[in-house]
């Protein structure tokens, strides 16, 4: 029993019957299982995203299948190392190679593998995030099975937590009692090793903090030792903050009086122009967003001037766009967008993109049915169709709602001569 290797580790599968998820590679019956468990498994690429078993399962490979193994991560690994192995493998021949981070090797250290591959000297398992069409050469990719990997489920990461807490030896010298799972899933994102090193963080810290015998895993403690805290930039103190705060709602209320005093008292304070213009940057687009796009060109031109000029020219321009700001129309919805919709991100995870829209620039690609049915915009009446771009468990959430202003009341014209009523425009 070792404390200091991580839970993800210790935890590793080193069988297929105990890896969770993934049935459809190496579930009973699956092409992958029984390659493995008949010895003749050919050149292969994992592809899927972290956490999801595709070092596990070349860990269960190396177990299973009676033949020579190495490893390299792509990393730290080239050419030098690629021969090494290859070398070492030409007595015995049938030895397995994998590598970790195929997509990080260049041309030519993917090249060195072709020859050895291609002969049989070495069967080789790759792993990658990225996808294989484009990280690994056409060469190469013609001589391996490449299988997808799917993201995690709720079901099965949550098995994982309780199969940790029955089996680690570790965690098992002490009483815990897993009470919730929401917050533990969520910001794992469907990445096993996160969500198995994240328990142990929470463990670790729950045991230094209480004295009670049982330890109850919730959502309120996952999220307390979770949450990262970025203290405030403190120049002046206090009223610093409370000026710029009186600033930033003086525009909001569109007083450009009440603004120009508060910008006047940062100025003569002498605090930083930039910061000031990087505040008015951010403004244009929380506060005022499309109800004038022009405010956001003229906020980014005010952070480009002062940022060459200085004091004391830079008051000036300072002042027409604080002024500008605090005359200009009002919306904040563009803001409210994206915080609803990285709401639901938080929520749900990584939801997959539908097929019909995603990139489907290769072969292998187009085979899985990446950008099948999808309808050119540019072909339909007034360039538009009708289609479905939110992923399946969103289809017609809306994110956007249009302000109450006059550029804005335009967009929402647009919007519900296109959708007829769709996302309530």
């Amino acid at each position: 029993m070792n404390e200091h290797i991580p839970l993800a580790e210790r935890m590793r599968p080193s069988t297929l019957d105990e890896l969770i998820g993934q049935e459809h590679l190496t579930g009973k019956g699956s092409v992958l299982r029984q390659s493995i468990e008949n010895g003749n498994l050919p050149s292969i690429i994992l592809w899927g995203p972290p956490g999801v078993g595709k070092t596990t399962i070349a860990t269960i490979i190396a177990h299973a299948i009676e033949a020579p193994y190495f490893q390299l991560s792509a990393i730290s690994s080239g050419v030098k190392e690629i021969r090494a192995v290859i070398e070492q493998s030409l007595e015995t021949k049938k030895a397995i190679l994998f590598i970790d981070e195929i997509h990080r090797f260049n041309k030519g250290q993917q090249d060195a593998l072709l020859g050895a591959v291609e002969k049989g000297i070495i069967t080789l398992v790759g792993a990658t995030t990225e996808n294989p069409s484009f990280e690994v050469n056409s060469a190469l990719l013609s001589r391996a099975q490449v299988y997808v990997l799917k993201p995690l489920q709720e079901e099965g990461l949550v098995a994982l937590l309780h199969n940790a807490l029955a089996k680690d030896e570790v965690l098992q010298q002490h009483s815990i009692e897993l009470k919730e799972t929401e917050a533990l899933v969520r910001l794992s994102g469907g990445d096993a090793r996160k969500l198995l090193n994240l328990l142990e963080i929470v463990v670790v810290y729950a045991l230094g903090k209480s004295d009670k015998t049982t330890l109850a895993i919730t959502d309120e403690l996952v999220m307390q030792v979770a949450q990262q805290k970025v203290a405030l930039y403190d120049k002046k103190g206090e009223q610093h903050y409370d000026i710029i705060s009186a600033f930033i709602k003086s525009m909001r209320g569109s007083d450009p009086n009440g603004a120009v005093y508060w910008l006047a008292r940062m100025i003569e304070g002498g605090e930083d122009v930039q910061f000031i213009a990087r505040r008015m940057l951010i403004f244009a687009s929380e506060d005022v967003g499309n109800a004038n796009p022009n405010a956001l060109l003229l906020a980014n031109s005010t952070f480009e001037a002062v940022s060459k000029i200085g004091y004391p020219e830079s008051r000036i321009i300072l002042s027409q766009c604080a002024i500008y700001l605090a005359s200009s129309p009002k919306s904040n919805a563009s803001y409210m967008a994206i915080d609803a919709a990285l709401k639901v991100v938080q929520q749900e995870g990584d939801l997959q993109v539908p097929l019909h829209i995603r990139n489907a620039p290769t072969k292998m690609m187009k085979q899985m049915d990446y950008g099948k049915n999808y309808q050119y915009s540019h072909l339909g009446e007034g360039n538009f169709i009708d289609q479905e771009y939110l992923p399946d468990k969103l289809v017609g959430t809306a994110f956007y709602t249009p302000g109450k202003n006059a550029r804005e009341e335009e967009l929402r014209r647009f919007l519900h001569e296109k959708w007829k009523g769709k996302y309530g425009y």
